[in-house]
């Protein structure tokens, strides 16, 4: 008899690199999933991993499987912690993203470190993770995979929108999940914020102070991506490659350059949302926290009304997400759409480790 409880520690690291977000939540399916944060935290990264974490994009096959080795090792002393600074007891696997270094599925390349097969044996526990890989080898995008889980726990809004590194939005079209990247978000934000030496600009108070720059803004919202049709998503490698380039180049005050770029963010998300025309939209990640774009995004939806939930959900949603898409996994159940990604098919992604 298949199970309808389980206790699952979700983990997940994005590219804003704030750190590894911890998750432990209990699943419960009665006509429908449902779950309850027990404990959720994110244990931020040393400015050692910061660099190492933004420079794997430069590395070779070779230094990139140290780095994965000695970020499984990493990964694996935070779970241990979390575990026994929280007395976890009845867990029945972890679910782990690991962390993407690498995303170029148009050349068939994922790479999301900290998924190697020792990490069962390090935390003693069943370990399901590395759940991009299969859906690019089936043509896939291998992103993103969130939506399911949008689809089945946060079904009462019309659309979710995640504000991490990256925005990303997911919603209901004739009956098919439909989800893709828009724009960067903190990937950029937090870098030029950087330069200021804060991690972050708090509530957009930088930017707000700053002016919008319309060169600027003309030459981001006319970037390629932004023609293209989805399935798309986008990586580290699109920032530093493509959005780092066309700002510096204008050499402004770092407060005019945040003002523009959220500007830009909550043009690109709005023009998505008025075009798709839904009325109620889920906000989480840590953009969610940026009042100057939440409000720049409201005031530019023509129907559409945000809401901004609790903590753990702003905070921990792709870790809750996550920890449901490994549930998915050990049931044999499709766990990746793809409406969403592109892939042939719908499937049941990800690997199981076992100590």
């Amino acid at each position: 008899m298949i199970k309808k409880n389980y206790n699952v520690l979700g983990i997940m690291s994005g590219t804003s690199l704030d750190g590894v977000d911890l998750a432990y939540i209990h699943f419960t399916y009665t006509n429908k999933w449902q779950f309850e944060v027990i404990h959720a935290e994110t244990v931020p990264y040393t400015d050692n991993w910061v660099n190492k974490l933004k420079d794997a994009v430069t590395l070779n096959n070779k230094m990139l499987y140290e780095l994965n080795s000695e970020y499984t090792a990493l990964l694996a002393n935070v779970i241990n912690d979390f575990v026994k600074r929280n007395a976890l007891t009845g867990l029945d696997f972890i679910a782990s993203h690991g962390h993407t270094v690498l995303h170029q599925p148009e050349n068939g390349i994922t790479l999301q470190i900290g998924n190697m097969p020792q990490i069962a044996r390090l935390v003693n526990k069943t370990v399901v993770c590395d759940f991009r890989v299969q859906d690019v080898e089936m043509g896939g995008q291998g992103a993103p995979l969130v939506p399911i889980g949008d689809r089945i726990l946060f079904s009462e809004y019309e659309c979710c929108l995640n504000l991490g590194g990256f925005s990303n939005i997911s919603f209901e079209e004739d009956g098919e999940r439909i989800a893709f990247d828009i724009c960067p978000v903190n990937t950029v934000l937090n870098y030029y914020a950087g330069k200021l030496g804060v991690n972050f600009d708090q509530g957009g108070n930088i930017a707000k102070s700053g002016r919008v720059i319309n060169e600027l803004l003309d030459e981001l919202n006319n970037l390629d991506f932004y023609k293209m049709p989805y399935p798309k998503s986008l990586g580290f490698e699109f920032v530093k490659s493509v959005v780092f380039p066309v700002i510096d180049k204008y050499d402004l005050q770092v407060n005019d350059i945040l003002c523009t770029f959220s500007e830009h963010i909550a043009v690109q998300i709005a023009h998505v949302i008025n075009n798709i025309g839904k009325k109620s939209v889920l906000i989480t990640g840590g953009g969610a926290y940026n009042t100057f774009i939440t409000e720049l995004l409201q005031h530019k939806l023509k129907f559409a009304t945000i809401t901004i939930p609790d903590d753990n959900t702003i905070q921990f949603k792709e870790a809750i997400i996550f920890g449901l898409l490994g549930v998915l996994k050990i049931r044999d159940e499709i766990n990746v759409l793809c409406s969403v990604t592109g892939a042939v098919k719908n499937h049941s992604s990800g690997k199981i480790y076992h100590p």
